[in-house]
């Protein structure tokens, strides 16, 4: 997946955001303001962040306005301080009121991705880890989240169901074991991109090393004991073919100061 983004490839995803939020038409702006009355608008950042979905943001003013003229000052992946202005949009002052709320929502929720992603990215610098991202994403928004991953410094793991085999824990148990369900996956070899397991201690580490996963998920395990399993991977295969991923619950983020959360603002001046 490319970091650039070509706006107008999701005209439809963003013309069925407008359609849900304005629905037989935003009565308040056709009461109250001239359908001929234009003004500009510009999105304000409210907290450190790194920027992500500018373009998604001006094409949809775009979409209710082919008249719409964006100025974009900032592009995605660039850090912002507070106060800092990434983009004009001058058009309708109806299209900018009915548009505000789904561009603010896309560009709020996908620069909070690729500010977190970019903390992760910076709390590994100077490693040789890497920052992956998962399939827990929002329904219809995958590719826009797996965008501000990127965005945010991070890589892309599975796009889907169909790309690699990743057997979990249900699984496993549904195969009989690790052994057995890594030995019925060796069937997908031609179709999958790599095949991995995800284990949760030594024991089952132990059991799916010797069935040649190309990776190896050692998932909620502490600090401690994935520093044991990653030395009994390389003990294992000292040409280090078996990848090591790690997952679990972050406490980043979760807090009302949070980058999922970062903020943007929206004014107007005419």
């Amino acid at each position: 997946m490319s970091s650039s983004l070509d706006a107008s490839a999701y005209r439809d995803l963003l013309q069925s955001f407008l359609s849900e939020d304005i629905g037989a038409g935003d009565i308040t702006s056709e009461a109250t303001v001239s359908a001929t009355q234009r003004a500009r608008g510009e999105v304000i950042a409210k907290a450190p962040l790194v920027l992500a979905g500018i373009e998604l943001f001006a094409e949809v003013f775009r979409l209710l306005d082919p008249t719409a003229k964006a100025e974009i000052i900032c592009r995605d992946a660039e850090e912002l301080a507070p106060g800092k202005v990434p983009a004009r949009i001058n058009a309708s002052a109806r299209a900018l009121l009915s548009g505000e709320r789904v561009a603010l929502n896309l560009l709020q929720r996908l620069s909070g991705v690729a500010t977190l992603t970019r903390r992760f990215v910076s709390a590994v610098e100077g490693t040789s880890a890497r920052i992956l991202d998962t399939r827990k994403t929002t329904p219809g928004l995958r590719a826009l989240e797996k965008y501000a991953v990127l965005v945010g410094g991070g890589k892309s793991h599975r796009k889907d169901l169909g790309e690699a085999v990743l057997i979990k824990e249900n699984h496993i148990r549904l195969a009989g074991g690790v052994s057995a369900a890594l030995a019925a996956a060796q069937g997908a070899k031609g179709r999958a991109a790599w095949i991995e397991i995800e284990v949760t201690n030594l024991d089952e580490l132990r059991a799916a090393l010797p069935c040649g996963p190309d990776v190896i998920l050692l998932d909620n395990m502490s600090p401690a004991l994935v520093r044991q399993a990653v030395e009994q991977v390389r003990a294992h295969d000292p040409a280090r073919k078996i990848r090591t991923e790690a997952s679990g619950e972050s406490r980043w983020g979760t807090s009302g100061n949070s980058p999922k959360q970062a903020r943007t603002g929206f004014r107007w001046a005419r």
